[in-house]
């Protein structure tokens, strides 16, 4: 199970730390997606309470506590702060109740604040966590983004993927990553690929060296994340082959648990990568908007053998 720790979550999120925590932030780690707004639990209803959960405050909640005299909200506090939870957020910049801050002291919990509205805070919560703690894995292969489609290259060691990035960014694209890519399932639909941070801009070409592409050509030919869009896996051709010409028959690679179009492109002397890519990547993005050309193509053809049988 993957783990954000509240040190890089406050940076993050620019958070405003309340109490006096900040020596533990980096020893405290958040495990879940889910955010909780404690309604129910301050008015005592404390049955299946997820304490595994950054819980939130807004106005709502706030304005429910002033209510209450300062005996009973530092009961109806503590009785809740006493199950442990990773920490609390209170959203619009709200006053913290002096009771808030004695239970937080007492049971070791820091509070967050941030001006964002309650909404909007928790909505961004959600997101990062989401791809924070997403299940992820690392491939050997090259990440660029053409034309907006998020390309994963793959192939053996010395095909040409470097190469063929390298390509690509001349000609206007960006580099997400090239020899690591870390990818993360940050929903049931989509796929994030990133560099790993050690390595994150940097290229290698067999015979140069190491390049540093952001420095290079600019802050415009790289990108620190891209959805996965597309996989092309270049292989050396091979003659007894039958490689795929028309393009009728929709191939996918499966990662972690996702299925995503797959395209097998044979590599020798004389193809250029790099405008087969842009072709590949102009033509996924068609066959997202509802127009595949291959099938197109073999209506136009099935309708013209209808017509010469019919004569």
């Amino acid at each position: 199970m993957y783990s954000v720790t509240l040190k890089k979550l406050k940076e993050d999120l620019s958070l405003e730390l309340i109490t006096d925590d900040t020596d533990r932030l980096e020893d405290i780690l958040v495990k879940s997606t889910d955010v909780n707004r404690p309604g129910l639990q301050l008015v005592g209803y404390l049955e299946h309470f997820g304490t595994d959960r950054i819980q939130m405050v807004g106005k709502v909640e706030t304005s429910y506590l002033a209510g209450l005299t300062s005996e009973e909200r530092y009961s109806r506090l503590d009785e809740f702060f006493k199950y442990g939870f990773p920490c609390m957020v209170v959203a619009r910049g709200l006053e913290i109740f002096p009771e808030m801050l004695e239970v937080a002291k007492k049971y070791g919990i820091p509070i967050f604040r941030t001006k964002e509205t309650t909404s909007r805070i928790l909505s961004a919560l959600i997101s990062y966590l989401n791809v924070e703690l997403a299940p992820r894995e690392r491939t050997h292969g090259v990440l660029v983004e053409v034309y907006g489609e998020g390309i994963l290259i793959l192939g053996e060691s010395g095909v040409g993927k470097s190469e063929t990035a390298l390509e690509l960014v001349k000609r206007g694209h960006r580099l997400v990553a090239d020899d690591v890519v870390e990818i993360r399932k940050v929903s049931d639909k989509t796929l994030f690929g990133t560099a790993p941070d050690v390595i994150r801009h940097f290229i290698e070409i067999r015979g140069v060296g190491i390049l540093d592409v952001k420095n290079l050509y600019g802050v415009g030919s790289v990108k620190l994340t891209e959805n996965i869009n597309l996989v092309i896996q270049l292989e050396f051709w091979n003659e007894k082959k039958n490689y795929e010409r028309l393009g009728l028959v929709d191939e996918y690679k499966t990662i972690l648990g996702i299925d995503v179009p797959c395209l097998t492109i044979p590599v020798r002397p004389g193809r250029n990568l790099a405008i087969i890519v842009e072709v590949a990547a102009l033509n996924n993005r068609q066959k997202k908007l509802g127009y595949n050309a291959a099938r197109a193509l073999n209506e136009r053809v099935l309708g013209e053998i209808s017509k010469s049988s019919d004569e």
